[in-house]
This record gives C-alpha cells, sequence and structure tokens, in this order.
C-alpha cells in the first residue's frame, strides 16, 4: 500500500489450456487498474481460479471462475488449497514483484493433474 492506500497487486488466474496443461498469467496493477486488471481475470472465460496478492506475496482475496467448470470438483478443491504456494505461482509473483515486468505468463508445473482418461466429475 501506497501513502494514501493506493492499491499495488499482482493478479494470477489459472488459465485452463487443456486437461493437462494450466497456464499462470500474471499482472501487476495500481490503483484503478488493479481492479480493472482483477476483474477482468475473474471474467475471462478460462479462468479456473484468480487471486490477488500484495507485494510481499501475501494472498488477498480470490476464487474459481467460469473456467473451472472445465475441469473436476476434486482437482479444483486441490488447485485452490495448492495454488498459492505452488511453485509456477511463486515464481509468477517473485517477476511481478520486482517491478521489471507487469506480465509474466508461464507453464502451471504442478503435479495435481488429472490422469489421462479421468472423467469430469
Amino acid at each position: 500500500m501506497g501513502w494514501f492506500g493506493s492499491k499495488d497487486w499482482n493478479v494470477v488466474a489459472v488459465i485452463f489450456e487443456r486437461a493437462d496443461l494450466y497456464r499462470v498469467n500474471g499482472n501487476r496493477g495500481r490503483g484503478g487498474d488493479a481492479v480493472t486488471i482483477r476483474d477482468a481475470a475473474k471474467k475471462h472465460p478460462r479462468t479456473i481460479f484468480w487471486g490477488v496478492f500484495d507485494q510481499k506475496g501475501e494472498f488477498l482475496e480470490g476464487g474459481p471462475a467460469s473456467g473451472s467448470q472445465s475441469i473436476s470438483t476434486e482437482t479444483l478443491q486441490r488447485l485452490v488449497r495448492e495454488v498459492a504456494a505452488n511453485p509456477s505461482v511463486r515464481e509468477v509473483l517473485a517477476t511481478l514483484e520486482t517491478g521489471k515486468e507487469d506480465k509474466v505468463s508461464r507453464p502451471l508445473v504442478w503435479n495435481g493433474y488429472p490422469a489421462k482418461g479421468a472423467a469430469k466429475k
């Protein structure tokens, strides 16, 4: 937070690419732009989960989005539990926190992807 309480957020969206690949998109925004970025991440049709973090990496808010319908409930629950500590997410956040990049995208390296042929529940 700045002197006058302005927002300086890192917004992360886990995006569905295919059943065995999700992508972590991160954007840094300040003030009104931060709110706009958060709202866009929430509304993106393939966003499985979105999260807002401060510049110290603390989770502020987030939750499942409409793209979560592309995966099973069990996979979603596991992702929600593990997303803030996931190394791919932490890497994106670390890059954004330096201020050198305002946008970062990485594949989500995660051992929670459903097994091939597993049915969506």
